[in-house]
C-alpha cells in the first residue's frame, strides 16, 4: 500500500474524528471479483481492502471512498458529495467494463442444471422466447440455484451470461405461471441493458417496466411471491 493512499484514510478518520485517538490502520488493495472495499474493526484495528481496480484512482475518488467507509464503520452521515463523487467513478463506463471482465476471470458461476425435478428452464424459456421475445432472444446459460433460497428469487449475470433462478420454485406446489415470472422478468434483464442516470444506476428502466406489464398472470405471479 502506498504511503499517498495511508495519508488519505489517515486525514480522512481524523476529520470523522477530530478528538479521537488514532487506531492502528492497515489499507490494502485486495484481488475482489468486482469493485468492492471493506472496513473491520478486530481488536481496537481497523483494517481497510479496497478493490484492486480502484489502484489508479484520483485522489479525490480514494478521499470519498475512504470518508464513505469510515463514516459507515462509525455511524456517522456520509457527506453528499464524496459519495457522487464515488458513484460516478465506480459507474463510469471505463469502471464498469473492467469489473465485467474481473467478474468474468475471477469469479467462479456454479451451474447445476436447467432441468429440475419439475420444471425445466430450458422448456420454459424457449416457449416465454417465442411468445413475448419473437424467438430473437439468445438463450443464456439457465440453471436452478444450489440452495432453496428466499431472499434472491432470481438473478440475470451478465458476466456470465447466466440465468439463475432459486430453486425453491422446482416444487409441484408452485404454479408454472409463477415459474415463467420469474424467468420472464430475468429475460427482460437480459434484453434491457442498465442505463446510468446522473452518477446511479438504473436496473428498471421505464422499458422495462412497461413490458414487465405485458405479462399476463403477472398479478397472480406476484400474489403468491406475497404469500411466500
Amino acid at each position: 500500500m502506498s504511503d499517498r493512499v495511508f495519508a488519505i484514510f489517515q486525514e480522512s478518520y481524523r476529520c470523522l474524528r477530530p478528538r479521537a485517538d488514532m487506531p492502528e490502520l492497515t489499507v490494502e488493495f485486495y484481488p475482489f471479483t468486482n469493485v468492492h472495499s471493506n472496513i473491520r474493526l478486530r481488536d481496537g484495528k481497523l483494517h481497510v481492502r479496497l478493490s484492486d481496480l480502484l489502484e489508479g484512482a484520483p485522489d479525490r475518488v480514494l478521499r470519498a471512498l475512504a470518508h464513505i467507509l469510515l463514516a459507515k464503520m462509525y455511524r456517522k452521515p456520509i457527506e453528499r458529495e464524496h459519495s457522487l463523487h464515488y458513484r460516478r467513478y465506480v459507474s463510469s463506463r471505463l469502471i464498469a467494463e473492467k469489473a465485467h471482465l474481473l467478474r468474468q476471470a475471477r469469479g467462479r458461476k456454479f451451474i447445476e442444471s436447467a432441468q429440475g425435478r419439475f420444471y425445466n428452464l430450458e422448456s420454459i424459456f424457449e416457449d416465454l422466447n417465442a411468445r413475448f421475445f419473437g424467438g430473437l432472444l439468445a438463450r443464456p446459460r439457465l440453471t436452478w440455484s444450489r440452495s432453496h433460497a428466499r431472499h434472491r428469487l432470481g438473478h440475470y449475470d451478465p458476466a456470465h451470461n447466466a440465468i439463475v433462478v432459486s430453486r425453491i420454485f422446482d416444487d409441484p406446489r408452485v404454479p408454472r405461471y409463477v415459474v415463467e415470472y420469474i424467468l420472464y422478468h430475468e429475460m427482460l434483464h437480459l434484453k434491457h441493458a442498465v442505463k446510468l442516470r446522473g452518477s446511479r444506476r438504473c436496473v428498471h428502466t421505464p422499458e422495462f417496466l412497461a413490458e414487465e406489464k405485458l405479462f399476463p398472470s403477472l398479478a397472480k405471479a406476484r400474489e403468491f411471491l406475497k404469500r411466500l
